[in-house]
């Protein structure tokens, strides 16, 4: 059983797909983020740095693993599925892992800053970080014309990477306009089942310790 610490956000949704299409057992522990649940002591002994997500693999002494690019890598080859065992394959999927984790995510997280959360609107600050969300999409636009996947042939943790994140490009206030190759993609992802199942982890309406339940739900456990 893996121990899956999480809220909602693209990162944390990054690993409850993952732990859904690998089906994986796991038990969601929720933190709500308002009440900086995330920075507890106890916590803290899992992630130092006080973030979301992180997991506890229990059947591998208790092993902790914390940065969702980390949890992925470690996720895919505990399983052997989503990450190919050629070096080549391999170094592919980690190369494209790294741009979301180095470049989507990032980027996309300052537009959302910016756009929607700063005391004071700088459009300076708005239209960099969206005009620079716009560049990384379409360099997933040319690298998905050439392929069903952005690291090749095969789905892969480098998809749902990014997918848990570009789904809600509109929150960035960013548009796909134009990027076909890109919109096919998103389009494809969202009708995996287990990409629906993970996006929805943890439940909605959670709000802090005193909303905490414990419900069997096969493979997962919300606790």
């Amino acid at each position: 059983m893996i121990d899956l610490y999480t809220a909602a956000t693209p990162n944390g949704w990054k690993v409850s797909i993952a732990l859904e299409e690998l089906a994986l057992a796991y038990s969601v522990h929720p933190l709500s983020l308002s009440q900086q649940e995330q920075k507890a002591d106890w916590y803290l002994k899992i992630n130092p740095n006080g973030r979301i997500p992180a997991i506890v693999d229990r059947g591998n002494d208790d092993f902790a693993v914390f940065e969702s690019g980390a949890i992925l890598i470690y996720l895919a080859e505990k399983s052997g599925r989503l990450m190919p065992k050629d070096p080549k394959g391999r170094s592919r999927v980690i190369q494209w892992l790294m741009f979301q984790m180095s470049g989507v995510g990032p980027m996309m997280g300052q537009a959302n800053v910016f756009l929607r959360y700063a005391p004071e609107k700088i459009p300076y600050a708005i239209d960099r970080y969206q005009r620079e969300v716009r560049r990384l999409f379409e360099v997933l636009d040319w690298q998905l014309a050439k392929h069903e996947y952005i690291a090749g042939a095969e789905y892969s943790i480098a998809d749902i990477a990014h997918w848990a994140w570009i789904c809600g490009h509109e929150w960035s206030g960013v548009g796909i306009d134009g990027l076909a190759h890109l919109s096919r993609w998103l389009e494809a992802l969202r009708a995996r089942p287990a990409v629906h199942r993970g996006r929805a982890i943890p439940p909605p309406g959670y709000i802090g310790e005193k909303d905490k339940t414990t419900l069997d739900t096969g493979r997962k456990i919300l606790v």
